[in-house]
C-alpha cells in the first residue's frame, strides 16, 4: 500500500506527470512522455562535444572527459560514482600523406588506422594490389603480395540496421593483418562509410602479430585507384607517422540504487572516448547522453526501482580495450547483472528493441509494446544477439543483453570522421531514444524478472 501510494504521488512530483501513476506500466508511460521534452540529453552531448571535444583514449582530453563525467554524474545525484583506471596502449596520429606516383601524380585523402605501424621516416612506396572484398584478400596465396600495398575497394551499402557495416568492417579491422601475412608492406582500405564524399573515415586495425602501416582512403580516391589498377600497374607512396605508448584509461560509473534488490544490477552506458578527428558527438556523445538521461529520469522519481541501474561510461572503446578490462574487474558481479545494454549507434530514430530470449513473452514485460507504440518502437520477438562492444565480454560470461536498434541509414556518413560533429544530433530524435530507454529500463529494474530462466 505504501508503495502504491508513492507511485501515485509521481503525478505531482518532480516529473509533473499527467495522470496518477499507480502501476509500473503507467510510470513507464509517464517517463516516456517526460523524456520527450527533457533537454538534459542534448545539454550533456553539447557539453561533452564542445567543452571536451575529441578525446582519444590515453590522451589529456580523455582525462578531461573522465573529470567531466564525474562532475556530471555527481551533479545529477547519481550514487556510488566511481572511477576505474585500467592500462592500455595509446595510439597517436602524426603526419599522414599519400599520393599516386604512377601512372599519374595525384594526392590521396587518407586517415591512418588506429593501432597500425608507422612507415619509415621517408615513407614507403609500392605497387598496389586491388581486392574487392576481405574474402578476396584472404583467398590470395602466401607471398603473393610481397613488396606490394594491398587495397580493399569495397563500397558499404546503406542499410537501416548494422548489416551494411558488418558486410565491410572486417576489411578495415583485419585487412592489414591478412595483407601482411601475404607479404604486403602496407595496406589501404576504402573508408567504411555510406558517403561518397571525399572524406576519409578512420577506425581501428587489429593485429595478432606483426603490424604494417595501414590507412583508410576517401571513397573517390579508392575508386580512382581501382580504376587505374584495372588498366595497368599503379604505384603509391605513403607517409604514416604514428606513436604508441603505455597509458591509462578510465571508466566512470554512477548508480540509481535499488530499493529492494540493490545487488541486482541493470547496467547501461556509452563510451567516453572518441577518435581524434571530430567532436565525438554521435560516436559516442549521444550514447553518454542517452544513458545518463534515461537513468536520471528514473532517479528523479519519488520512489526508487527495486533493482539498481548503473550507468557505465567506458574509457577506451574505439581501440577495444574497455570490454575486457570492465568484465575482468566485475566478474564477481556478472551473476547478479540482470541485463546490460550500450548506446553506441547514434541517435536517429530508434525503431525496435530486441530483449533477451523469452523476454518479449514474459508477463512482466507485456506492457512494454503498448508503452513504446506511441514512439513507433517495436518490441521484437527474436532475441537480442548483441549489444555494444563494451559489454561483449560480459555477454560471453552469460549476462543477458538488450539491443536498442537505432536507424543507421545516415550514421555511417559521419562515423569515425571529421564530420562527427554536434550539428548531426537532432534533439527530438535524441529524446525519442531517451524515452524508449527510460520506459524499458524502469519496467525491468522495477521487476523481479530473471532473463536467465526464460526460454
Amino acid at each position: 500500500m505504501i508503495r502504491a501510494a508513492a507511485l501515485a504521488l509521481i503525478a505531482s512530483a518532480v516529473l509533473i506527470m499527467p495522470a496518477l501513476a499507480a502501476t509500473p506500466a503507467e510510470t513507464a508511460a509517464a517517463l516516456r512522455d517526460k523524456a520527450l521534452h527533457d533537454p538534459l540529453a542534448h545539454e550533456l552531448v553539447t557539453s561533452l562535444a564542445s567543452e571536451v571535444g575529441a578525446r582519444p583514449a590515453g590522451s589529456a582530453a580523455a582525462a578531461r572527459a573522465r573529470d567531466w563525467a564525474v562532475a556530471q554524474l555527481t551533479r545529477l545525484g547519481f550514487r556510488n560514482v566511481r572511477v576505474e583506471p585500467f592500462e592500455i596502449t595509446s595510439w597517436t596520429r602524426g603526419r599522414e600523406e599519400a599520393e599516386i606516383t604512377a601512372p599519374e601524380r595525384r594526392r590521396l585523402t587518407i586517415l591512418g588506422l588506429g593501432g597500425a605501424a608507422p612507415t619509415p621516416p621517408g615513407g614507403i612506396e609500392g605497387e598496389i594490389a586491388v581486392f574487392h572484398s576481405f574474402a578476396e584478400l584472404t583467398a590470395a596465396p602466401a607471398g603473393s603480395l610481397t613488396g606490394k600495398i594491398a587495397l580493399i575497394d569495397q563500397a558499404m551499402p546503406r542499410t537501416r540496421d548494422a548489416a551494411g557495416y558488418s558486410a565491410v568492417s572486417r576489411g578495415r579491422m583485419r585487412g592489414a593483418q591478412e595483407a601482411g601475412k601475404r607479404g604486403a608492406v602496407a595496406f589501404l582500405v576504402r573508408s567504411t562509410t555510406t558517403s561518397s564524399d571525399p572524406i576519409a573515415h578512420t577506425g581501428a586495425a587489429h593485429f595478432d602479430g606483426a603490424r604494417i602501416p595501414a590507412a583508410a582512403v576517401a571513397p573517390p580516391d579508392a575508386e580512382r585507384l581501382a580504376a587505374l589498377a584495372a588498366q595497368g600497374a599503379v604505384r603509391v607512396r605513403l607517409v604514416l607517422d604514428s606513436a604508441e605508448a603505455p597509458a591509462t584509461a578510465w571508466t566512470v560509473s554512477g548508480e540509481v540504487t535499488g530499493a529492494e534488490r540493490p545487488d541486482e544490477i541493470v547496467a547501461i552506458g556509452g563510451h567516453l572516448d572518441s577518435w581524434d578527428v571530430g567532436q565525438g558527438a554521435i560516436d559516442d556523445g549521444v550514447g553518454v547522453g542517452i544513458s545518463m538521461s534515461a537513468a536520471h529520469l528514473i532517479g528523479q522519481l519519488p520512489i526508487r526501482p527495486r533493482r539498481t541501474i548503473r550507468v557505465v561510461l567506458f574509457g577506451a572503446e574505439e581501440m577495444d580495450f574497455s570490454r575486457k578490462a570492465y568484465a575482468a574487474a566485475h566478474a564477481a558481479e556478472a551473476p547478479r547483472m540482470v541485463v546490460v545494454s550500450e548506446a553506441d549507434a547514434g541517435s536517429d530514430h530508434l525503431y525496435a528493441i530486441a530483449l533477451p530470449r523469452g523476454g518479449a513473452a514474459a508477463p512482466q514485460l507485456q506492457p512494454l509494446a503498448a508503452v513504446l507504440e506511441p514512439l513507433k518502437v517495436a518490441v521484437l520477438t527474436d532475441p537480442a544477439r548483441e549489444t555494444g562492444a563494451d559489454f561483449a565480454s560480459l555477454q560471453q560470461q552469460g549476462v543477458p543483453v538488450i539491443d536498442f536498434k537505432t536507424d543507421l541509414s545516415r550514421y555511417f556518413d559521419w562515423h569515425h570522421s571529421a564530420l562527427d560533429t554536434l550539428d548531426k544530433v537532432d534533439p527530438a530524435a535524441l529524446n525519442q531514444n531517451v524515452a524508449a530507454w527510460a520506459a524499458t529500463l524502469w519496467l525491468i529494474a522495477d521487476s523481479d524478472i530473471d532473463f536467465r530462466a526464460l526460454r
